[in-house]
């Protein structure tokens, strides 16, 4: 539900200032990409430091492209394995979500990564007995490799409500992907291996933050058809 109120002559959706009221930890990680990137297009991936978002680490994640509209999670908050009772690093970040919902998901991660953009969508949970329904906002903001190509994806999920019994996943209500202004794509985007910088050492250190560790490689990366594509 989209609510308005009239300030003036203009009209003000109150929804943005919702978001931020009831899920603060989208919020604190935007600012901390925002910050780390400087006035740049983006930061790399190599710059994220687990102890600059450390009070809401739990709701943090990093993924990696593995083909176009495909990603999987590196690194995972504990709030997204509460959700799945499950350990999700490792899994594409489309198995939190319902199978309606994914090809939609699908598209937006796409257009972070290709446009690049920053996404933010509205979610909401499936319910059943020992299944309230949550709300959730989640955030992606698209991070560049040593080859100044935006391979990953720093982001955050936050849910509100009693998590109930997992695995829990969600559908789309609504987003909003705002391309990135001033992006020029390095030569050879398209082409040769993504692979990932050195983490920094504090991943190490941080015990009760992100789940496991990072590969010191990444797959590499090329064009997929759609016939190769992997099961929805």
């Amino acid at each position: 539900m989209k609510i308005d109120v009239t300030e003036g002559s203009n009209v003000v959706s109150i929804g943005p200032i919702r978001a931020q009221v009831h899920f603060p930890s989208i919020r604190r990680v935007e600012t901390y990409w925002e910050a780390l990137r400087n006035g740049r297009v983006m930061p790399a991936r190599a710059e994220i430091d687990p102890r600059g978002i450390s009070d809401v680490l739990e709701f943090a994640f990093i993924l990696e492209k593995i083909a176009p509209g495909v990603a999987r999670m590196r690194l995972a908050g504990m709030h997204l394995n509460d959700l799945m009772d499950m350990e999700v690093r490792g899994m594409p970040i489309t198995a939190m979500f319902l199978p309606e919902a994914r090809r939609a998901l699908q598209q937006v991660l796409e257009s972070v990564l290709e446009s690049p953009a920053i996404a933010k969508l509205t979610l909401e949970s499936d319910s059943w007995i020992a299944r309230p329904k949550l709300e959730a906002q989640m955030i992606l903001m698209p991070l560049k490799d040593e080859h100044g190509r935006p391979t990953r994806i720093l982001g955050a999920l936050q849910a509100r409500g009693t998590i109930g019994r997992g695995p829990r996943r969600f559908r789309i209500l609504s987003q909003d992907v705002a391309p990135i202004l001033g992006y020029d794509a390095p030569a050879g985007i398209l082409a040769g291996p993504a692979t990932e910088a050195e983490a920094p050492r504090a991943f190490a250190d941080a015990k009760a933050g992100l789940e496991g560790k990072p590969a010191k490689k990444a797959p590499f990366l090329r064009l997929v058809h759609d016939a190769e594509m992997p099961g929805r």
